[in-house]
Order: structure tokens, then C-alpha cells, then sequence
């Protein structure tokens, strides 16, 4: 009698995960961020992520270099050690893009399985101010990964049509941040009654996150917060991120604005989290972003969201349903939509309700992980069926 039961294949092992990022989790701005929130929120079944630093805190001439260079030896080391371990590399313009060509050669010679992951706000313009053989290398980067990802449409069409990436190489991921009201007993914000219109009562609060400078808009956000339409609503307003700090207050000074809006510098997680939930309008008027990560948190956290037609927001969001859209540079519009949110907080809490729903059901952590998750183990399969040498000429 012969026994026709056949052995199933052992299933295969959850691949590990390296990532590269100029900072780690705590220098590394809005990646870095990301990384964390995968980090803290990653399920216990799902494959181990590491994280190298290819900077340090900030660029330092004397540093630097034997940061990235250690990054390198952790590289060579795992492909002894730890052979199917897939290098995440984080990529943006400028100094990111120098750091990760030399990441990037060092893995396509050691045969290490890799992924680039695009997250400038417009790498395109980036790539074209750079010479000729500089435009070379890094299509050879990018042609050179296992995957590329990248934070929308836009750099989908950046990515096939300048860098010369296949179209089936490429996978969009939008960002993604923790629920700030998973595991809380306290219902969430947007499920409040809507709050009644009281010139004399509670000013309602405003919240910027980012780097303060021009590309995030903020000089034309003090200036709509100084706009005559702003003067006689009751608002108050938080300006949170690094930069020239001393500058914005300045000018915020010159503006008579000092009354009503502060400029704590950079804060820390928990102090993010702890702005988001007093506040009531999350505002980014900037001039180009990828996929901001501050939009997302005011999202999260059941802020009305205003800000700007620019990098993947439109492919995630809708005007007048889960945010307002201004104009970029446009200081009026600003004023005008701020100001209407302030004066009407039915039309705020309804907007805050739609963007925080919008939120759960397609931007939570957990799905993103999810992705993230199926992304590596296809990437780490795939390379397991590459006849190596192929892997060496890629």
C-alpha cells in the first residue's frame, strides 16, 4: 500500500529588514519618524527591522564619513552573517542621494537584496540640476534595486520616466502614522459635539508641524495670521518644528503676533502628541512635500486640515470632504480658510470627522505595515529564485 499523502514545503522565514536613514529614528525628520512608528507598531509575527544610521544627528565633515563607513561594515557583515537580510535604504536629494549611491554600489557588488525608497519632495528637480555622469549613477542606483518605492503618482512618473526604472519594479506606499487613540478608553475627538461658535470663550487652537522655512510655507502663514480677517477671531496658534526659530519669532514679533502665536522649536514625540490633542486645526501651506507626515498626524488625530495641493495629497485627499486646499504662496486664500474654520466649528468638526474616518480606513499604521510586510518577503523570495550572478549585473 503505498502512502500518497505528500509533505507540504516548509514554509519560508519572515525576512529580516535593515534600514538606512541619515539620523535614525530620532535625527532623522519625517523618515525617520516613519521608522519609529513601524518600529513601535510592527506585529509580533511580522520580521525583525533594524535600524543604521548613515549620517548621525547632522552633517559633520569630520564625523560623517566614518558614520557612513560603518554603515558599510554592518552591510558587509550581514551579507556573512545574515545572507538574506533585505537593506532598506531611505533616499532623498541632495546629501541623501550621495550617501545611499555609495550604500547602493556596496550592495549590488556584495549581491545584497535591496530597496530604495523614494520620500523628496521633488526628486525630479533634484536629478536635473545635477551633471551629466552624476544623472548616470544614480539611474544606475535605482535601476540597480530589487524595488523601488515611492510616496505617489508623481514619483511613480519620476521614477520610470527619468531614472529609467521598469514599471513593474516600483510599488506606491503612502505614509502612514500610529492611531493616537488606539487603546485609550476616551472617545475620539471627532465624535464630540460639534463646538458651539464663542468669540469670548476657549480660543481655538491652530498647530504647524515641520521645519520652519519657506518650502513649508511659513512665511506666508504668519502673514495670513496676521491678515485683518484673522484680527477679530479668537484663535491661537502653534508653530512647532526646527529651523530658523529665532528668525520666525521676529518676524511674528514684527507682525504683533506674539499675543497669540509661539514658537517652541523642534518637540519631541510625546510632546507632538500631547500639542495635537488640544489643538483643532492642523495647517501645512507648503510648497512641496512628498507625502507630509504632518498632515497625516492631524488626520489621526481628528484636526481639520488645511494645506496644499502639492506632492501625493490629492491622490489621498479631497477638498472640502477630509481637508481645504489653498493655493500655494497664496496668502489670502490662507487667511480666508483658516478664518472660516475659526468662525464656523460645525463646518471644522465636520471636516475633522470625515478626515479622521478617512484616516482609519486607509491610512492607519497597521495597513501600512501590512504592505510593508508583503513588500519584503516578495522582494526576499524573488531574490531567492535570481541565478546570482544576474543579481551582480543588475
Amino acid at each position: 500500500m503505498h502512502n500518497n499523502t505528500h509533505k507540504l514545503p516548509e514554509p519560508m522565514p519572515e525576512p529580516s529588514v535593515r534600514h538606512y536613514v541619515a539620523g535614525g529614528t530620532e535625527h532623522g525628520g519625517g523618515i525617520g519618524r516613519l521608522i519609529g512608528y513601524i518600529l513601535a507598531s510592527h506585529p509580533q509575527n511580522s520580521h525583525d527591522h533594524r535600524v543604521t544610521d548613515t549620517r548621525g544627528p547632522r552633517w559633520d565633515k569630520l564625523r560623517s564619513p566614518f558614520i557612513l563607513w560603518g554603515a558599510m561594515a554592518l552591510m558587509i557583515k550581514d551579507r556573512l552573517v545574515a545572507p538574506g537580510r533585505v537593506h532598506h535604504l531611505h533616499i532623498a536629494g541632495r546629501g541623501s542621494t550621495a550617501r545611499k549611491l555609495v550604500l547602493g554600489a556596496c550592495a549590488r557588488t556584495l549581491g545584497c537584496t535591496h530597496v530604495l525608497h523614494l520620500h523628496d519632495f521633488d526628486y525630479a528637480a533634484d536629478f536635473l540640476r545635477r551633471p551629466i555622469w552624476q544623472r548616470r549613477a544614480i539611474r544606475a542606483l535605482f535601476r540597480g534595486a530589487d524595488r523601488v518605492i515611492v510616496l505617489g503618482e508623481r514619483d511613480r512618473a519620476t521614477a520610470t520616466e527619468l531614472l529609467g526604472v521598469p514599471p513593474r519594479s516600483i510599488g506606491v506606499l503612502h505614509n502612514a502614522v500610529p492611531d493616537p487613540q488606539q487603546g485609550r478608553d476616551a472617545p475620539a475627538k471627532t465624535q464630540a459635539t460639534a463646538p458651539q461658535a464663542d468669540p469670548q470663550g476657549t480660543p481655538c487652537k491652530i498647530v504647524f508641524l515641520g521645519q520652519l522655512g519657506p518650502r513649508k510655507g511659513v512665511p506666508e502663514l504668519l502673514s495670513a495670521l496676521a491678515h485683518p480677517n484673522m484680527q477679530s477671531l479668537n484663535w491661537s496658534a502653534v508653530l512647532a518644528g526646527d529651523g530658523p526659530v529665532d528668525e520666525y519669532h521676529a518676524e511674528a514679533e514684527r507682525l504683533s503676533l506674539l499675543d497669540r502665536v509661539s514658537l517652541p522649536g523642534w518637540l519631541g514625540s510625546a510632546e507632538t502628541r500631547a500639542l495635537c490633542e488640544r489643538s483643532d486645526i492642523l495647517v501645512l501651506p507648503s510648497h512641496g512635500e512628498g507625502m507630509a507626515m504632518a498632515v497625516l498626524e492631524g488626520l489621526a488625530h481628528g484636526l481639520a486640515v488645511v494645506t496644499t495641493r502639492v506632492g501625493a495629497h490629492e491622490e489621498i485627499l479631497r477638498d472640502w470632504e477630509t481637508c481645504l486646499f489653498v493655493p500655494v504662496g497664496d496668502v489670502e486664500a490662507l487667511a480666508n480658510a483658516l478664518g472660516n474654520l475659526i468662525a464656523h466649528p460645525e463646518m471644522r468638526a465636520k471636516l475633522a470627522q470625515a478626515g479622521r474616518a478617512h484616516y482609519l480606513n486607509a491610512l492607519s499604521i497597521d495597513a501600512y505595515v501590512g504592505k510593508l510586510d508583503a513588500l519584503h518577503r516578495s522582494v526576499s523570495q524573488g531574490a531567492l529564485q535570481r541565478v546570482p550572478t544576474q543579481r551582480g549585473a543588475a
